[in-house]
């Protein structure tokens, strides 16, 4: 997969990409990351990207010469027929969640956007996104973050990133439910023991224990996915001896 990420700051980048499983999922070549700087782009010697809005206002606003540009020396000039989706990081945008991730890493190639100043000017909304993304409810200094974040949720789908393909299985949010406790040695610390379950050496009540607990956490923490989940028989019958009503 290859991942272009159009940035005012690609030195932001070194960090979160040269470690951990970024670093690995690259040095394996099964993850390619382009860093443009639209800056590049720009039209006069100071390399402005940014100008007045029309109709006043605060803040500066980004302009789409730049950006066009630059995306355009990646697709060429015939962007709507590209096929490579254009995401554009902005708090207006669709709430990312895990599901949006798979269709968007099942993609040979993605394009990022990273917005900065007030805003961008509409017209790159218009003319290039086909994902507008938001990753909270929340104003950030500029799309950067956002970027990352969706960069490494992207990477860790890819084929031969993880040490352990079951680890994808076990995410939370897979099946919509959030993962279950995990524990490891000592057995206890603090005067906090592991669940003895866990130790018994039953695997069959092992994942009965591993299933309840995430239809628990989930109910605890995040009760608006328990609608969407994909709960059994018998888990409707668990929630509902808890005293929670999963429909």
């Amino acid at each position: 997969m290859k991942v272009h990420i159009l940035t005012l700051f690609p030195a932001m980048f070194e960090g979160p990409f040269s470690e951990s499983m970024v670093k690995r999922a690259q040095e394996k070549g099964l993850l390619q990351i382009s860093l443009v700087n639209i800056r590049d782009y720009a039209h006069d010697k100071h390399q402005l990207t940014d100008d007045y809005a029309y109709g006043g206002g605060a803040g500066m606003v980004m302009k789409p010469e730049p950006v066009f540009e630059a995306i355009e020396s990646i697709t060429g000039p015939s962007l709507k027929n590209a096929g490579i989706p254009i995401v554009l990081t902005t708090p207006q945008g669709q709430r990312l969640d895990q599901p949006l991730v798979r269709t968007l890493a099942a993609n040979a190639e993605v394009i990022i956007i990273c917005g900065h100043y007030e805003g961008m000017d509409d017209r790159i909304r218009e003319g290039l996104a086909t994902h507008e993304i938001s990753i909270g409810d929340y104003v950030l200094t500029g799309g950067e973050l956002p970027a990352m974040v969706l960069t490494d949720a992207m990477a860790r789908l890819q084929q031969g990133v993880l040490g352990s393909e079951q680890s994808l299985l076990q995410d939370s949010f897979n099946g919509g439910l959030l993962q279950y406790p995990q524990f490891t040695r000592p057995p206890e610390y603090k005067g906090m023991k592991v669940p003895d379950i866990l130790v018994s050496g039953n695997h069959g009540q092992i994942d009965k224990w591993k299933r309840q607990q995430s239809l628990l956490r989930t109910a605890r923490n995040r009760p608006n996915m328990l609608s969407k989940a994909t709960l059994t028989k018998e888990d409707k019958v668990f929630l509902k001896a808890q005293g929670i009503n999963p429909d």
